[in-house]
């Protein structure tokens, strides 16, 4: 009773005191300035875009670029784990800052979970700033926090954006974790960013001021109404050093560590190039009616859909597309494209509510000629001819990569799932790379893969006229067809079937 009236009567502080910052605009002469211009010169008003497959290489991506700032680091998240990869990530940061690199540090307070009194002895370096979106007020008692101002806190920033210099910008699916970077022994999440340099960056830069410098960013020494002393900042670099050392010839960070030393001298010729749109929602969504449309990302991405002539590859792991979505995709097939979508099988989703939304609308596309294959948890790797990348991970993998392929001429590589919680509730960020080159390596790669890595659903007549949903799987010894959701037990699909009679969609 006492929780839920302190955590009922909790108010956040007045947030019109904060100071606003923005991006620096002078780097052009830094080294990472001077590493764009030299990807770029014979492509003059394009960008450079680098797809990081490997949760290794997406990893060493972020550490090799606070490593080569000399002004800045823009650091944007919806999770960030205190775990190996966590907390390598802050050493890089804090070493950054050391040098005399500008950190802000923006993260969504419900999805990061973030310990309050580390981000305290984080922003007492001179150089780091940390701001919490959309905060709980109740910092003593979350959840219970949660509950009492639920429909403004169930409003999060998804983003996923990283920035340095203002020179190079990593935008995808990865959070800051384990999983996301197939260190954890338990899940390997299948995803993918791209490294981008050129005129798109400043775009990204221009998304992050605007989260930044929003009404609902709040530092976090405002938020907690005290700072932390100097002792709070040295005890947590003696802990991190510690543990980096402690951890120091474990077979991940022996990996990282070459791949860091090839990281250094990667040639630029690695690089796709083309032009760039970056997609965002505005920060105030979180503000507005969940069907209002301003300021909303899934119009400007709609428009790049209707120009698609030919097919449409599709890879979502959480894949709810509405009575709306499955009109427009079995549209996309009456008019001659073919439409191809990846998502999570229910033996992989690591959110079974969502799949129980899913299966509404499966049997629908499937009679409306959607080609529909679903991850299989013990999926190979995506690329086994590519040495550097794992795509799809060791242990149980799950789908986690959000990305778009239009035509073979563009892709979208972002933090947007389709389902209602990404179009309507949270914010949202990703860039259409017009490159078909690009465009080429993922779609033919994951093509060419899918019976590898993906049941393949097909919707059969049996003898009696009834129409049913099979699973195939495709394996040396031939096809394997399965009736019902495969490698799971009847316990797993009830409960997901049970769930799917809540009126809980629009959560999702």
């Amino acid at each position: 009773m006492l929780g839920l009236l302190f955590g009922g009567c909790a108010s956040l502080p007045d947030n019109g005191v904060r100071n606003a910052s923005h991006a620096l605009q002078d780097t052009a002469t830094t080294a990472l300035g001077q590493e764009s211009q030299a990807v770029l010169q014979e492509h003059p008003g394009e960008n450079g875009f680098l797809p990081l497959k490997s949760g290794v290489d997406a990893l060493l991506a972020r550490v090799v670029l606070a490593e080569s700032a000399q002004r800045s680091l823009d650091v944007q998240y919806y999770i960030w784990h205190d775990d190996l990869t966590g907390r390598l990530f802050a050493h890089a940061l804090l070493r950054a800052a050391d040098r005399g690199v500008r950190v802000r540090v923006l993260l969504d307070d419900v999805g990061a979970r973030a310990n309050d009194e580390t981000l305290l002895a984080i922003e007492v370096h001179p150089n780091i700033e940390v701001r919490l979106f959309n905060p709980v007020a109740s910092r003593s008692f979350r959840g219970l926090g949660m509950l009492s101002d639920f429909s403004r806190v169930n409003r999060r920033m998804h983003n996923k954006a990283y920035v340095a210099d203002n020179q190079a910008a990593i935008l995808g699916g990865r959070n800051i974790g384990d999983e996301y970077f197939d260190a954890s022994s338990e899940v390997a999440f299948g995803d993918l960013d791209v490294l981008t340099l050129g005129p798109v960056v400043n775009a990204v830069s221009r998304s992050f001021d605007q989260f930044w410098n929003a009404p609902s960013s709040y530092p976090i020494a405002l938020l907690l109404g005290r700072s932390a002393d100097s002792a709070s900042l040295a005890k947590l670099r003696a802990n991190l050093a510690a543990y980096i050392e402690a951890n120091r010839d474990s077979p991940y960070v022996t990996q990282t560590g070459k791949r860091f030393v090839e990281a250094w001298t990667a040639g630029r010729h690695d690089f796709f190039r083309g032009e760039a749109t970056l997609l965002y929602d505005d920060p105030a969504k979180i503000g507005r009616a969940p069907d209002a449309t301003e300021g909303h990302l899934l119009p400007q991405f709609s428009a790049i859909g209707k120009r698609v002539q030919q097919e449409l590859l599709i890879v979502s792991p959480y894949f709810i597309p509405g009575k709306a979505g499955v009109a427009w995709l079995n549209g996309l097939v009456k008019q001659g494209i073919r439409v191809t979508v990846l998502t999570n099988s229910l033996a992989a989703t690591d959110v079974g509510a969502v799949h129980s939304g899913y299966q509404r609308y499966r049997e629908t596309l499937l009679e409306g000629g959607v080609a529909i294959y679903e991850l299989r948890p013990g999926a190979v790797q995506l690329a086994k001819a590519e040495k550097k990348a794992r795509t799809f991970g060791s242990s149980r993998a799950s789908l986690h990569a959000k990305s778009f392929v239009f035509d073979r001429r563009a892709v979208f590589i972002g933090s947007l799932n389709l389902d209602p919680r990404s179009i309507q509730l949270n914010t949202e960020i990703g860039v259409v790379c017009e490159s078909a080159p690009l465009a080429e390596d993922i779609a033919g790669t994951i093509e060419r893969n899918l019976d590898n890595i993906a049941w393949r659903l097909e919707r059969v007549i049996d003898a009696s006229g009834h129409a049913h949903t099979e699973w195939v799987e495709a394996g040396a010894a031939g096809e394997r067809r399965y009736l019902n959701e495969p490698e799971v037990g009847a316990m797993r699909r009830f409960s997901v079937w049970l769930l799917g009679l809540l009126p809980i969609e629009s959560q999702l």
